[in-house]
This record gives C-alpha cells, sequence and structure tokens, in this order.
C-alpha cells in the first residue's frame, strides 16, 4: 500500500461508510484520505466558500495517529480515520465559534462539545469548520468574519441556512459527512437546497452540553444538533454516535429508540401535503411531491393527500413564532430588548408584520409564554393521535428551490418570488414550525430538480421515532439519490 498514491477522484462522493470500510481494510491510509480531500479543499472550496476554518497540522498528525492505530489492530470506532468539518456553530476545543459574529471573532471555547468529542471518539478526524449567516438566523451563509458561502448547484444562489456550509461541502464533494443544528430549518433547508441528506432529530436525544453559547447555559428545546450527509445510512451513522444522554442524566438514563415501524415503501401509512395559506409554495415544488405521492401509491404504500392534525395553519405558525423568538430575548442585548418593548407599546415603529411579532415574542409577558406552551402541550398531543393513524407526513422543507442571494436588504425586508408574485421572505419558518414546534423528528431527502435546482422533502415522524423518518427516507433514496452538481463531479474515468 503506497500512502502516497493517488486517490480516484470518484472517491470524493462516496459515502462515510464505504469510506471508513475501505480504511480499515487498508485499501488506503487516513493520511492518504485527508490529503486527497484537502487537495479537493484547496482547489474547489474558493468558488463556494463552505469551509472557513482549518487546522491542517493537527488533523494530519491525527491522520497519522489513525493509520498507526489500525496497524496495532485497534479499532477506534466506527468513524475511524473519516475526515470531516462541522458547523461553525459548534464548540471545538481550541478553535474559534463566533455565530459569524465580528464581536465574537476571539471567542475560543475552551473545551469542546459532547457531540464532537463523540464524533472524535469514534475515530473523525475534524479538519475545519463550516460557513454559517451571522447569529446563525438566516437561510443564507454569510458573515463579515467570513463571507459568503455559495451553493454548488448555482453560486449565485443561496446554499441554506444556517447550516449553509455544511452543505455546500457536502454536495460539492468536500467532505463525506458534517455536524449541522436546526431549530428554523438550519438542517433541513440547507440539504433541500443542495440536494443532500439531512436529519433534525426528536429534541433532547442529541446531547447540548459543551456546545452552550458564551456563559448561557439554558437549554433551548427547540434547537437541535444532528447530521447531514450524501446517504441516509451515513445520517444513521452519525446519529449512533452524537445520540444519547449525557453528564447526570448518564448515570441513569440510556437511550433506545424504537426500530421503524416499517421498511419498505409498501408497508407505509404516508400523509402528505403540498401548501400552506401561510406559507405559499412554488408550483415546482407542489408538483414534486405530487408525483412522488403518486409514485408512492403506485409501489402500494397507503397515501393520504392534504392530512395534518390541526386546520388552524396561523394558529400553529403564532404559537411556533413565539416561542422560536421569544427564546431568543435573553440573549438579546439590553438596548435591543427596549426597542422590542418600545415596538409593542408604539406599534407604529414596525417595518413588517413579522418584526411585529418578533418585538411581541422578544417582550411578552411569562403569562403570555406560559399560555404558548399550553398550546404547544395541546398541538403535540394532537400530533401524536394523528401518527397513530399514519406512520410519516411528507412536506415541503420550505417553498421553493434554492433562491438568489440577497445580501442588500435586511432579512426582514426581503421578498421571493413564488408563483409569480411577490411574498414575505419569512413565511418560510412555517415549513420548519411543522417539525419543530411539536418535537418530531425530521428527515431532509432529494426528489427532483426545479431546472437545475434541487428539490427536497421532509420526512416528518412521531415523537421518538427518529428511525422510522430515516427508514422511510432511506427507501426513497432508492428511488432518488444522491446527484452531484456537474461542476464538482468527478470527470469521467478518473
Amino acid at each position: 500500500m503506497n500512502r502516497d498514491a493517488t486517490l480516484p477522484e470518484a472517491l470524493a462522493f462516496a459515502s462515510a461508510i464505504e469510506l471508513v470500510r475501505r480504511l480499515k481494510a487498508r485499501e488506503f491510509t487516513a493520511r492518504a484520505l485527508l490529503e486527497f480531500q484537502l487537495a479537493r479543499v484547496a482547489r474547489l472550496n474558493p468558488e463556494i466558500n463552505a469551509i472557513v476554518y482549518t487546522d491542517l497540522p493537527a488533523a494530519r498528525d491525527r491522520a497519522d495517529q489513525a493509520d498507526a492505530a489500525l496497524a496495532r489492530g485497534e479499532d477506534w470506532g466506527p468513524l475511524h480515520g473519516l475526515p470531516m468539518t462541522v458547523k461553525e456553530t459548534n464548540n471545538v476545543a481550541g478553535w474559534p465559534t463566533t455565530y459569524g459574529d465580528p464581536a465574537l471573532a476571539g471567542a475560543i471555547p475552551p473545551h469542546g462539545a459532547v457531540i464532537v468529542e463523540r464524533l472524535l471518539a469514534a475515530g473523525a478526524i475534524i479538519f475545519g469548520k463550516t460557513n454559517v449567516p451571522i447569529n446563525a438566523l438566516d437561510w443564507q451563509s454569510y458573515n463579515a468574519i467570513y463571507g459568503t458561502t455559495r451553493n454548488p448547484w448555482d453560486r449565485e444562489r443561496t446554499p441554506g441556512g444556517s447550516s449553509g456550509g455544511s452543505s455546500a461541502a457536502l454536495a460539492a464533494g468536500l467532505v463525506p459527512l458534517e455536524l449541522g443544528s436546526d431549530a428554523g430549518g438550519s438542517i433541513r433547508f440547507p440539504a433541500h437546497f443542495c440536494g443532500v441528506y439531512g436529519h433534525k432529530p426528536t429534541p433532547g436525544i442529541v446531547p447540548v452540553a459543551g456546545n452552550e453559547r458564551g456563559t448561557s447555559l439554558l437549554d433551548n428545546d427547540l434547537v437541535v444538533s444532528g447530521p447531514l450527509a450524501r446517504t441516509v445510512a451515513d445520517l444513521g451513522c452519525a446519529l449512533d454516535v452524537i445520540a444519547g444522554p449525557a453528564g447526570p442524566a448518564a448515570k441513569a438514563w440510556r437511550l433506545d429508540l424504537p426500530a421503524p415501524r416499517a421498511t419498505r415503501l409498501a408497508e407505509f401509512r404516508v400523509a402528505y401535503v403540498t401548501d400552506s395559506p401561510i406559507a405559499e409554495v412554488d408550483e415546482p415544488v407542489r408538483a414534486a411531491i405530487r408525483t412522488l405521492a403518486e409514485r408512492l401509491a403506485g409501489l402500494g404504500a397507503r397515501v393520504t393527500a392534504d392530512a395534518l392534525p390541526f386546520d388552524d395553519h396561523a394558529a400553529h405558525h403564532a404559537t411556533y413564532l413565539q416561542l422560536l423568538r421569544g427564546s431568543a430575548s435573553g440573549r438579546l442585548p439590553q438596548a435591543v430588548f427596549e426597542e422590542a418593548v418600545l415596538r409593542v407599546t408604539e406599534p407604529g415603529t414596525n417595518a413588517t408584520p413579522y418584526v411585529a411579532r418578533m418585538a411581541q415574542a422578544h417582550a411578552q409577558h411569562h403569562r403570555n409564554w406560559i399560555l404558548a406552551e399550553e398550546r404547544r402541550a395541546a398541538l403535540k398531543r394532537d400530533w401524536a393521535a394523528f401518527f397513530e393513524r399514519y406512520d410519516v407526513l411528507l412536506a415541503p422543507v420550505t417553498v421553493c428551490a434554492a433562491f438568489p442571494i440577497d445580501e442588500a436588504r435586511p432579512r426582514e425586508e426581503r421578498v421571493l418570488q413564488i408563483n409569480g408574485h411577490p411574498v414575505d421572505y419569512n413565511d418560510q419558518l412555517f415549513w420548519a414550525g411543522l417539525a419543530t414546534l411539536p418535537s418530531l423528528p425530521a428527515t431532509a431527502v432529494p426528489i427532483g430538480f426545479d431546472g437545475h435546482l434541487p428539490i427536497g422533502i421532509q420526512v416528518i415522524g412521531p415523537h421518538l421515532e427518529d428511525r422510522t423518518t430515516l427508514a422511510f427516507a432511506a427507501e426513497l433514496e432508492r428511488l432518488y439519490p444522491f446527484v452531484p452538481p456537474p461542476r464538482f463531479a468527478p470527470s469521467p474515468g478518473r
């Protein structure tokens, strides 16, 4: 075996599981695989700016250690020798965690997050971080520290956010596995925009310990960390690595996720929706979902259209926004909080309806928060009853395929062109909240294209039944496997 041998270009799009299998079979070394990926990063990353921080000496040293361990017959785990990156907001000991905010440019956590340490313990070689929007609060990924990340399918369009760098790096074949996070679609949107797979786990199964922001120790059960990959099997492998209790809870609790309800498409009871009066969906996306539903029915699945456990889309969305934006109130600078109070008491200061809703959430009374949590509890009960009749719900990830990058206007003032007319950019949050508010797992899966742009779908499942959404997604993958963007695909014969 020659560690300096040139690896085939097609290896850039191999699954993480295949790469580890071949590493353990000694077909090539971890160092050779790392250098192969780094060469692609050096050549292609400048076009999309997905990977924004690296520590190459440490990565090379760890790759050499991984090779030496294999030579001694040691197996570090399911990710032994696998090069990968993580979303910038994940704490890696000694590396900056800035959230794209210049005020945090010098912030270096002394300890890594539990989930990062679990990836390392499983054998991963984490060599860098991927880009995010400032404060991880956008479906575009640009900031004043690291610049703009672009979609590998169309560099004038967004890769999504806030895990935009993660999805772009995967789609371009720069890494085989990534770690993102999601509260407002931040795993699902980028997966959809870039044509990769992403899993938003059930809240609570993946620990947040060590990933606290600044000095805050509060857990927010709307926010979860989860994997992105180019295959569903890789999602499941990564979830098995990072899931499970941590800290004091690990003294008593063990995670034992139930087996999937079904493993063949014909065995699933499938509900689907294509549109909402709160967040209108572009016709190409709706058409792709209808086509999928017809295909599933033809394969024997029991398919039901327009099924949801609630009728009042506006109420569902209002509760989600109230809790999502309200949960951020404690992190606001005092001046920003006081401005929110002013906007509530003097409504004429609100620029848009979305700005008004944010202000109301930031400055709400505690009693209103409790009432919103009561509504959420009732919704969770209704969703549980819904999943007694259905196994999965298929829904749009968001309102359209990847849209053009818009850095000229703040998020609150942007619009999207949907079905030929402008809509509020922030309407997209409805589709994120569909799974986030009731604490449900959701797996994003590509199902086709709008012209040259990928279209994905989110597979939403019952609380704690992550293996069901992953099993269904794996069946969809057989129909719609990952396709690399032409500019980044390997050359024929290489």
